[in-house]
């Protein structure tokens, strides 16, 4: 845990940054403001699909700090590849978890907008993740990372 201790305090200061503003601060802009909703079926859905997301996301990133010894931030990344928790089952869970975090506000506020946005966002993240993620992973594991990307998928988790 020691050695986790530099890790876990720059994770946290990036998921204010950016899952902060990707998940609330975008979303709240989107809806004019963080406001009260009717407390029916669909808004109590929401509040439940974004405490799942937040919670798969929160998971991972301490898995990144603790495990992998680094960030989710690709200035301070892992220096160890995370296959254990979620990402036993997909290799993307912390984009997901900010996803559905990003849905369940679009339920919570009845938002078009904001559920839109949440497939912008995953869009982008695919790309990311492609054109990024993906080579960099593959430069820095080489063959343990082949063998994870052969086992694990990428999106739609494996039960």
């Amino acid at each position: 845990m020691r050695r986790a201790f530099w890790p876990l305090v720059n994770t946290i200061l990036f998921t204010i940054l950016v899952p902060g503003t990707v998940a609330v601060l975008i979303p709240a802009w989107l809806v004019g403001g963080i406001r009260r909703t009717d407390s029916g079926v669909l808004a109590w859905l929401g509040a439940i699909v974004s405490a799942c997301g937040a919670t798969v996301y929160l998971r991972c990133a301490w898995e990144f700090a603790v495990r992998g010894l680094g960030t989710p931030a690709p200035i301070l990344p892992t220096q160890f590849l995370v296959t254990t928790a979620l990402h036993r089952h997909v290799r993307n869970p912390m984009y997901i978890g900010v996803a559905l975090v990003i849905v369940g506000e679009a339920a919570l506020f009845g938002s078009l907008p904001v559920l839109v946005y949440a497939a912008a966002m995953l869009s982008i993240a695919h790309i990311f993740v492609v054109f990024y993620e993906e080579p960099t992973l593959r430069r820095q594991f080489g063959k343990s990372y082949e063998e994870y990307v052969q086992s694990v998928p990428r999106w739609l988790p494996r039960l």
